[in-house]
């Protein structure tokens, strides 16, 4: 019986050795799967923050009608080029998202508003048929539209991260008003 004891002594050393390595390997797997979890997590944030700086910058050129004056300046306060604008998500100074408007904003159709279309109870509309009874009485000159046309401009903004290779396009639509005397120069 002293012969059957000694032999399993060593057995045991053998399986506690394997449940190590077994134990072993399932902790570097663990560390993989974690890293590629955060790796993977990083990158949803990175593009979630390039997305939101895109979109930021769409509603900013389009808060102001210089899009519409000189589309390929668009941008008030530019950071470096034209049409470009900076983000600074870590507040310390230095751009972290850099969107550029490629290609500057264009203008894809124009029509213009014919007077009985108007709703003059409207204070908008009433601007766009102002000195429209002037031109009734001259035989040739009423064409029948108003001093104001509907446009529709395409933005594309495309975002790039300082940090990493992130990188949106995001493209809106946006349909503005403005002057008749304008569609020529803005527009066509």
């Amino acid at each position: 019986m002293t012969a059957g004891i000694r032999r399993q002594r060593g057995t045991t050393l053998v399986i506690a050795l394997i449940m190590m390595v077994v134990i072993t390997l399932l902790a570097v797997s663990s560390l993989g799967t974690t890293n590629m979890n955060l790796k993977v997590v990083g990158n949803m944030q990175s593009r979630g923050e390039a997305l939101n700086a895109t979109q930021q910058a769409i509603e900013t050129v389009i808060s102001t009608p210089l899009f519409i004056a000189n589309p390929a300046n668009a941008v008030l306060s530019p950071c470096g080029t034209a049409n470009t604008l900076c983000t600074d998500l870590s507040g310390d100074g230095a751009p972290d998202y850099t969107t550029r408007l490629n290609p500057a904003p264009s203008c894809i159709s124009v029509k213009s508003i014919k007077v009985s279309e108007l709703n003059l109870s409207n204070a908008e509309d009433l601007g766009c048929a102002a000195g429209q009874a002037q031109q009734f009485g001259v035989t040739g000159v009423s064409t029948g539209d108003s001093l104001c046309a509907n446009t529709a401009w395409d933005i594309t903004a495309e975002t790039t991260s300082t940090t990493s290779r992130t990188k949106v396009t995001l493209t809106q639509g946006v349909g503005v008003r403005i002057n008749a005397d304008d569609m020529t120069t803005s527009c066509l």
